[in-house]
C-alpha cells in the first residue's frame, strides 16, 4: 500500500513498472508510465526513478525538472514510441536536451543526422586543409647579429636572439606541446602554442605564425601547397607577422622572399628561398613596442603608435628608425607610405627613393595634409587612378577622424606643389573611425560603434573621382565581431574584419562573432550582403584568418583565384574558395545573421559587462572592435534564444531603446534557464548565399 501511494504521488521508488509518474518539466505538466522513462539504462530518467538523483517535487507532488517544455515533448514521444518526430524543434537544441537525458539510442540518432549534413571534407567552397605542422625542438642561434642600424644618426642597440623582450617574463617556454609547462599569459590564461596565431599570404606564398615559431608554405601548380620554410623555436610569442613573396618590376635576387615576426619591440627577418628553406637575416630593435610590421616592396616597414618608424632596406642592409608624430593609421600604394597621426596631419615616405635620398640618416618624412580640424587621423586609405603623366599619378586619398568625419582629398599631377584639394567630407558616423577604404567603385568607413559601416558608390570620369553625382549613399550595416576580454596578445591582430581584396574588385569583410566560434561569414563590403557561411571541418574554433589573393597557373583560361585561409585552434590551416562564392552571388539573395543565428552564435560564450565606447580613441592596430567578451567555462553557456520575450522586452525593442548588445544581454538575463549544456554553431548551408536559419521576421537597416 505505501508502494501504491508513493506511485500514485510521483515520487521516485521502485514500483511497478506500469506505475504512473508525474513530472513538471519547466512548469509545464507531463503524466507518463516508469516502464516508458526508464526502458533505457543509465539514463537520467532511470537514476531520478531509482533514488541516484535528488529529487524537487512542486505542490502537486510531481517530479519538477528545470528544462524546456518544448523540446521535453518529442523526447517523451519517443520513448513510448521508439520514433524521432522533431516536430519543428532545431536538431542541435533535441541533441543537447537527449545529452543532458542521457538517452544514448536517441542521442546516436540525432547525430547521425547531423553527419549526414555535414563533412569532414567540407562543403563546395572547401578547398584544402594543411594538418598541424612538427613542432620544432633546436632553438635559434643565440649568437646572430644584424646588419648596420641607424637610430637618428646614431648607432641603434642590437639585441641578442636570446634577450627577452621587456614584460614577456617567462614567456620563452615553448609550452606543453613540448612536455614544459607555459608560462601564464597577462591575462592569466594559459598560452596555447599549439594554435594559429596569425596567418598571412602573398602571391602564392603563406606564412603561418604560431606561440614560438612560424612556417611557410609554398604553392606549386603540380604538387599544391608545400612546406617551404619552418623556424627554430623562438624564445618569444609572436605577435605580429609580415611576407613579402615577389617585389613587383624588380628582379628576381636574394631577398625577394622574406618573412618577418615581432613581439615587444624585437622583429626577427629571414630570407625565403624559393626551393625551400630560408636564413635568418638579422634581429632588429625598434626601441617601443611594434603595432603594425608590413612589406613595401622589398624594405620592411615596423611602425609604433609611440610615433616611432622603422624601415630595413634591402639594398644597404641599413635598418633605419625615425621619430614622427604618434601614428594612429597608415596605408601603402605604390611607392608611397602614408602615416596619420593624433595630431590630424598625415605624412608621407616615398620608400622607393629611400636610401638614395638619405640625407643625415632621415628618412625625409614629409607632411602632406592637415585636416581642417585638426582631428586624429585613426583611418587612412590611399588609391592609384590609372591616369598618369609626367609629373606623377593622381592620387586620392579617404581617411577617418577621431570625431567620427571621413574626408576624401585629390592630387592632381599638375599640382603637387599645391598640395592635396579637399574633395568631400562625410559626417555620419559619432564615434571614431577605425577603417576606410577607398576602391574604385566604393568608399567604406568603419567607426568603433560594433563595427558599425557606411558606405558609398563613388561615381568616376576616366578613372578619376568626379563630383557628377559624386559619392552617394549605398548602404548601413553592422559587422559585430566580439573580442575576447582574455585574448591573447597578438590574437586581434589575426582576426581583422577587413575589407579584402584588390581594389579594382569586389571586396569583402570576414564576420568572427565570438572568439571561439568554428563558423565565418563572408560578406559584401559594400552592401553587407551574405556571399557564404564557411565552418571548420574539424570543429575546432577558428583563432585566425585572413584573405589570399593567388595568381592563377600558366593553363590557358586560368585566372587569379580568391581564398580564405583560416587557421585553426589545434594548428591546422583549412582553405576555402572565394571565387566560386563570388561568382554564384546573387543566385540566392541573404544578408547579415539573422537574429537566431546571432543568439546561437552569443550562446557560446558569457557576455561581459558593456563599456562605452563613444568617444574614446581607437587603437591603432588593425582590429578595433571594443565590445569584449569573457570565455564561457565548459558548464556554463547563455542559453533561452527560442524562448519568447517578455511584454516590456517587446515594447522597449519596438521603441529601439538601448545598443544591439544590451538588448541581447537582456534577452539572456530573462531567461528562465541560468545552465544547459553547450550549443554548437549552426551547420554551413551547402548552398551560396542562403541563410543557414530562415528568417523569423523583417530586420530594421541595420544588420548584424
Amino acid at each position: 500500500m505505501a508502494a501504491a501511494a508513493s506511485a500514485a504521488e510521483g515520487v521516485p521508488g521502485r514500483g511497478p513498472s506500469g506505475e504512473v509518474i508525474h513530472l513538471n518539466v519547466g512548469g509545464k505538466r507531463f503524466s507518463t508510465s516508469r516502464q516508458t522513462l526508464t526502458w533505457i539504462p543509465d539514463s537520467f530518467f532511470s537514476s531520478l526513478l531509482s533514488g541516484r538523483i535528488s529529487t524537487l517535487k512542486d505542490e502537486t507532488g510531481a517530479i519538477f525538472i528545470d528544462r524546456d517544455p518544448t523540446v521535453f515533448a518529442p523526447i517523451l514521444n519517443f520513448l513510448r514510441t521508439k520514433e524521432l518526430d522533431p516536430r519543428g524543434i532545431h536538431g542541435s537544441s533535441l541533441l543537447h536536451e537527449a545529452q543532458f537525458y542521457g538517452l544514448t539510442p536517441l542521442v546516436r540518432r540525432l547525430q547521425l543526422r547531423e553527419e549526414l549534413d555535414r563533412s569532414s571534407c567540407g562543403n563546395v567552397l572547401f578547398n584544402g586543409y594543411l594538418p598541424p605542422p612538427v613542432f620544432p625542438v633546436k632553438r635559434r642561434n643565440r649568437h646572430s647579429l644584424v646588419g648596420p642600424q641607424q637610430v637618428g644618426g646614431r648607432p641603434a642597440p642590437v639585441r641578442r636572439s636570446n634577450t627577452m623582450p621587456p614584460n614577456l617574463g617567462n614567456a620563452g617556454l615553448l609550452g606543453r606541446m613540448l612536455d614544459e609547462r607555459a608560462p601564464p599569459s597577462p591575462s592569466g590564461q594559459p598560452e596555447e602554442p599549439g594554435m594559429v596565431r596569425l596567418v598571412c599570404g602573398h602571391h602564392n606564398w603563406i606564412a603561418v605564425a604560431y606561440t614560438h615559431f612560424l612556417v611557410c608554405y609554398r604553392l606549386k601548380e603540380a604538387s599544391g601547397w608545400q612546406l617551404a620554410f619552418s623556424s627554430p623555436r623562438l624564445d618569444w610569442p609572436i605577435e605580429r607577422l609580415a611576407l613579402t613573396a615577389r617585389v613587383l618590376g624588380g628582379a628576381p635576387g636574394e631577398h625577394d622572399k622574406m618573412v618577418a615576426a615581432a613581439t615587444g619591440s624585437e622583429i626577427l627577418l629571414w630570407a625565403l628561398q624559393a626551393q625551400g628553406g630560408g636564413s635568418e637575416i638579422g634581429v632588429f630593435h625598434l626601441g617601443v613596442p611594434v603595432e603594425a610590421l608590413f612589406f613595401v616592396g622589398n624594405q620592411l616597414i615596423a611602425t609604433s603608435h609611440t610615433g616611432r618608424i622603422g624601415v630595413w632596406n634591402a639594398v644597404t642592409k641599413h635598418w633605419q628608425v625615425q621619430e614622427v608624430q604618434p601614428i594612429t593609421s597608415y596605408d601603402a600604394a605604390g611607392s608611397f607610405l602614408l602615416l596619420g597621426c593624433s595630431n590630424g596631419s598625415i605624412y608621407y615616405v616615398d620608400v622607393q627613393k629611400f636610401p638614395l635620398r638619405m640625407k643625415d640618416n632621415d628618412l625625409l618624412v614629409s607632411e602632406l595634409y592637415r585636416d581642417p580640424a585638426e582631428d586624429g587621423v585613426t583611418a587612412l586609405s590611399v588609391y592609384l587612378t590609372p591616369k598618369t603623366s609626367d609629373s606623377g599619378d593622381w592620387i586620392e586619398i579617404a581617411y577617418g577622424t577621431s570625431s567620427g568625419s571621413v574626408r576624401v582629398i585629390v592630387q592632381h599631377p599638375e599640382t603637387v606643389g599645391s598640395g592635396p584639394q579637399l574633395f568631400q567630407t562625410f559626417t555620419v558616423h559619432r564615434s571614431p573611425v577605425t577603417k576606410i577604404m577607398l576602391s574604385e567603385k566604393h568608399l567604406i568607413s568603419v567607426c568603433t560603434d560594433n563595427n558599425h559601416v557606411r558606405t558609398w558608390s563613388v561615381t568616376r570620369f576616366r578613372g578619376m573621382i568626379s563630383t557628377q553625382p559624386g559619392s552617394t549613399p549605398l548602404a548601413s550595416f553592422k559587422i559585430l565581431a566580439l573580442e575576447s576580454a582574455d585574448g591573447h596578445g597578438g590574437c586581434s591582430a589575426g582576426n581583422d574584419i577587413g575589407p579584402y581584396g584588390e581594389r579594382d574588385d569586389q571586396q569583402v569583410f570576414i564576420q568572427k562573432v565570438v572568439p571561439n566560434a568554428s563558423q565565418l561569414f563572408v560578406r559584401l563590403s559594400s552592401t553587407g550582403q551574405r556571399v557564404c557561411s564557411v565552418h571548420s571541418v574539424d570543429g575546432s574554433p577558428t583563432t585566425a584568418f585572413t584573405v589570399l589573393e593567388c595568381e592563377g597557373s600558366r593553363r590557358l583560361g586560368s585566372r587569379t583565384r580568391r581564398y580564405l585561409l583560416t587557421g585553426q585552434a589545434n594548428g591546422s590551416l583549412a582553405m576555402w574558395d572565394l571565387t566560386t562564392a563570388m561568382d554564384g552571388l546573387g543566385q540566392t539573395p541573404a544578408g547579415g545573421l539573422t537574429e537566431e543565428e546571432l543568439m546561437g552564435q552569443l550562446e557560446q560564450c558569457e557576455l561581459a559587462p558593456l563599456a562605452s565606447s563613444r568617444g574614446s580613441f581607437p587603437s591603432p592596430s588593425p582590429r578595433a572592435s571594443l565590445t569584449s567578451l569573457h570565455s564561457a567555462s565548459s558548464n556554463t553557456f547563455l542559453s533561452g534564444r527560442r524562448a519568447s520575450p517578455s511584454p516590456p522586452q517587446a515594447e522597449a525593442r519596438r521603441r529601439g531603446g538601448g545598443s544591439f548588445v544590451e538588448r541581447c544581454q537582456e534577452l539572456v538575463r530573462s531567461t528562465p534557464e541560468p545552465r544547459r549544456p553547450p550549443t554548437p554553431a549552426p551547420r554551413p548551408s551547402t548552398s551560396i548565399g542562403t541563410p543557414l536559419i530562415p528568417h523569423k521576421k523583417a530586420l530594421n537597416e541595420t544588420s548584424f
